[in-house]
């Protein structure tokens, strides 16, 4: 049976499996005794990916299937210092599983957002941490912020994050309407997206601990999902309404039950 490598950001761990990622998608989504329900987002790997951090070679040798022909559904690696040890090249399709195992999965795309996107930003970090950010920095210089050119003492060597939609917030944060963004305090979150319109504050820590479920719906569209390691960077862009309901209407409906 053919070995597949995927890296999922919740949690962070590096697994190997039998199973392709659609089949991975809705295993590791819906429910384990180690692992609760639940979203799951995850890359899969360039199988012929090797790092000195991880066994890899032993753990292949490990990934057998059952006596009864069933495939290995899963193989931790490992579960600590992961990303770090992941560099943006060996990143493939990003993949989206809905509490209901409905995978989606996302290319790559040539660029990240553009440096000029005006407004603020709300950022979900996904590993090594899960903090919940507002930010005046548009993807790009969020990221640099905390890594290459760290503007506070915290410093990551890698981070995963994505972008969340704020509707009009993002040009007004005290006055504008909250329609239908899916946020439990709208109070608070107003003040601290307001908190980085005052000069020289760029990030404002929204949630120190949030849960890292959020609904899909909330990504925002253009935007996406951000990986970066060092000086490297890879975009997935999170595709429009629209575009999810007329070709993914599935997934769309599975997220949104």
């Amino acid at each position: 049976m053919e070995s597949h490598l995927y890296l999922s950001l919740i949690p962070e761990a590096l697994i190997a499996s039998q199973l392709a990622p659609q089949a991975f998608g809705q295993y590791y989504a819906t429910g384990v005794s180690r692992r609760s329900k639940g979203k799951a987002i995850f890359f899969e790997i360039d199988p012929a990916f090797r790092h000195e951090y991880f066994d890899l070679d032993r753990a292949l040798t490990r990934l057998k299937p059952h006596p009864d022909g069933r495939p290995k559904n899963s193989l931790y690696v490992s579960t600590y210092r992961v990303i770090e040890h992941v560099p943006v090249d060996a990143l493939g399709t990003l993949y989206l599983a809905t509490d209901y195992g409905a995978t989606l999965g996302l290319d790559r795309s040539p660029d990240v957002p553009p440096t000029a996107s005006k407004g603020l930003h709300l950022y979900q970090e996904l590993a090594p941490v899960n903090s919940l950010v507002a930010s005046s920095l548009p993807p790009r210089e969020f990221y640099e912020s905390i890594t290459v050119r760290p503007s506070k003492l915290i410093r990551f060597p890698a981070l995963a994050f994505v972008e969340l939609d704020i509707g009009e917030l993002a040009d007004d944060p005290l006055r504008g309407a909250v329609s239908d963004l899916p946020y439990v305090n709208i109070p608070h979150l107003r003040e601290s997206l307001a908190a980085v319109t005052v000069p020289g504050k760029t990030t404002k820590m929204v949630e120190r601990m949030p849960t890292s479920e959020f609904p899909y719906r909330s990504v925002k569209a253009g935007s996406g999902f951000v990986y970066g390691n060092g000086a490297d960077l890879a975009f997935y862009a999170m595709p429009s309404v629209p575009h999810l309901r007329d070709h993914h209407q599935l997934w769309w409906r599975s997220a949104n039950r």
